[in-house]
């Protein structure tokens, strides 16, 4: 099995355009199992999507290394899959197209088709392959987003709050939908969320973040067979436990009024 990542001693800053430097991730160290879930979990611009975007290679850290079986991440590559919390499908394209987007940029459409049709029928969208994205609901674009950035069978999907903009149903069933493509390919997930009741629900390991510069608070290793029960004792522990750590991650501070 491959998609092993080592994250070791990771740092990124950025600078503002009034000349300050905002630093998002501050010695970041985590090791992820090839074949596992994890989740990112903290508070809003700690830094999650930015350690992410690190991995993919779409932004490269200023110190430290990110390894992908071993070898350095030094760029985006075919071997991570990246999803984004909007579909991005091209609107002038049908979902088959979209979906085969990547494999034709690549040169390998050709002798991939076979998996194209496979990843439509995998997302449950046989049958719209070839309507367009605004003739769908929010849920269906981002099943095709989803299968284009699996298509092209990568070692890791890397997952930026693709659930974020459903609805409550939709969203659960896309979790499934998740697990599903998750079980079924082996592949290394890692998935930023705000949703703790999520995080415990897909998640082998739930990596709580401080709020920026982001360092790692805990690790919660998810103990709990699948399928989960999300009102069960031991799934509601987790949950309580996880938002106790949030509440009192990094400095305490007395609020400034009580209602």
């Amino acid at each position: 099995m491959v998609g092993k990542i080592d994250i070791k001693n990771v740092s990124k800053s950025f600078i503002n355009p009034d000349k300050t430097k905002v630093t998002a991730l501050n010695d970041i160290t985590l090791s992820i199992e090839p074949g596992s879930f994890v989740s990112l979990i903290g508070p809003s611009g700690c830094g999650k999507t930015t350690l992410l975007r690190a991995i993919s290679g779409l932004s490269l850290a200023d110190g430290g290394e990110i390894c992908v079986d071993d070898i350095p991440v030094q760029g985006p590559g075919a071997d991570r899959g990246f999803a984004f919390q909007q579909s991005n499908l091209y609107p002038w394209l049908t979902i088959r197209q979209n979906i085969a987007f990547g494999l034709k940029a690549r040169g390998i459409y050709k002798e991939k088709q076979k998996d194209v049709d496979e990843y439509i029928e995998m997302v449950n969208l046989k049958g719209f392959e070839n309507s367009y994205p605004h003739q769908l609901s929010g849920g269906m674009n981002q099943r095709a987003s989803l299968a284009r950035a699996l298509v092209g069978k990568p070692k890791v999907l890397l997952l930026d709050e693709p659930l974020g903009a459903l609805d409550a149903f939709t969203r659960m069933n896309m979790q499934d939908e998740i697990l599903k493509i998750q079980h079924y390919h082996g592949i290394t997930m890692i998935m930023v969320t705000h949703d703790v009741d999520e995080a415990v629900y897909l998640s082998d390991k739930v990596v709580i973040m401080t709020p920026r510069p982001a360092k790692v608070e805990k690790i919660i290793n998810i103990e709990l067979a699948r399928p989960r029960a999300r009102g069960s004792y031991n799934f509601i522990q987790y949950r309580t436990k996880i938002l106790k750590i949030l509440n009192y991650a990094g400095e305490n501070k007395e609020p400034e009024y009580y209602l």
